[in-house]
């Protein structure tokens, strides 16, 4: 069963740690000759995107999901760097491992951030803030990377403390502070409140938490649905979700996408087997059991379609997935565009039978 905390809200004492530039600041922490230069780990070919940016990056504007070929034109000096996740992946349990000596509620956002909830920690150091600054420094000592922390009473405000002073940073929100500091703060910043919801707010006079604050419950459910209950209480420093560890993964995927546009089902076919291969080994290394099937496909302009199929019992073999990705790609060919992007994702995912029951399911496939 999931861990969850349990105390009243306002009691919570909550961390958000966020590694700094992560996948950048690990490439150049092992090679000497990125330090200090605008890096991208990513692909540099023309269908290439950005997966992280340095800071040294950054400050030319490029950053994480930009075109490779936009984020060059913005600094013709960048360097790209292919990614090593399994490299990212063991930084990563390194990092976890330190937090866990802390406290056992750790919800996982990324590889590269997590909430603690250190209400009641196993190390007690006497206040969240004194056990942040000894996370980051035992951060720093054992992978020779660098973390931000925020701390605060709920998890939307630690977030918020974590980015305010990156990189490197520690900032604390506390009860007292919380609701001004929410009512001066741009809705932009709001973690939640993505561009295009910012612009919608613009669009009604809504610029800060302040301005947010102002509006009524019922206004702001009218307008932006499940969400608006939310941005209500968030206005008002308010955020009473629980930090939950061990979240259960809600789907698997990958995808890929193409130097060339594809045209013909024969291509696809040969693209298909090294995502599927990939798909189906972590499935089974995590000890998954899925029933949905979904293909996602992106054309040359960009447009796109998902396609899924739902089975009565699990998945339980590769050739299951291979069959259902060709059942359900097969109706898009000939294509009318070419296909830029393909992926493959599994989904309604639970812990897999005991082996034994799954042995005897594929043997009966």
């Amino acid at each position: 069963m999931p861990l969850a905390s349990d105390q009243a809200p306002e009691h919570r004492r909550i961390i958000h740690i966020d590694m700094d530039a992560f996948y950048a600041s690990v490439e150049q922490r092992d090679n000497p000759a990125l330090r200090g230069v605008p890096l991208a780990v990513g692909g540099a070919g023309p269908r290439g995107v950005v997966a992280a940016a340095s800071y040294e990056a950054r400050r030319f504007g490029v950053h994480s999901a930009m075109a490779s070929l936009r984020a060059r034109r913005q600094c013709p000096d960048l360097v790209f760097v292919a990614p090593r996740f399994e490299v990212y992946k063991a930084v990563s349990r390194q990092v976890h491992a330190i937090l866990a000596c802390y406290t056992p509620l750790i919800q996982p956002l990324s590889l590269d951030e997590a909430y603690l909830d250190v209400t009641a920690p196993l190390l007690d150091r006497g206040s969240a803030t004194a056990i942040a600054r000894e996370i980051k420094m035992r951060i720093r000592a054992e992978t020779g990377l660098t973390a931000s922390a925020g701390v605060s009473y709920n998890k939307f405000l630690a977030k918020i403390a974590s980015d305010h002073r990156k990189p490197d940073g520690l900032f604390v929100i506390t009860p007292q502070i919380g609701p001004l500091f929410v009512a001066n703060l741009a809705v932009a910043k709001f973690h939640g409140i993505g561009p295009v919801t910012a612009a919608r707010m613009a669009a009604l006079g809504i610029h800060t938490g302040g301005d947010l604050r102002g509006y009524p419950l019922a206004f702001l459910i009218a307008r932006f649905g499940k969400a608006g209950a939310f941005y209500y209480a968030a206005a008002r420093g308010e955020d009473t979700r629980p930090v939950v560890a061990e979240r259960r993964r809600k789907s698997l995927g990958a995808e890929t996408t193409f130097a060339r546009d594809l045209t013909v089902w024969d291509e696809l076919v040969s693209a298909l087997a090294p995502l599927l291969a990939k798909l189906w080994s972590t499935y089974e290394r995590e000890g998954l059991s899925g029933r949905t099937v979904t293909v996602k496909v992106k054309y040359a302009d960009f447009q796109q379609i998902t396609r899924s199929r739902t089975m009565a019992g699990a998945i339980i073999s590769p050739a299951m997935i291979e069959r259902i990705s060709f059942d359900l790609l097969r109706p898009l060919f000939p294509p009318r565009r070419g296909i830029r992007l393909l992926g493959v994702a599994l989904s309604h995912l639970d812990a897999a039978p005991d082996p034994p029951a799954r042995q005897l399911a594929l043997a009966l496939a």
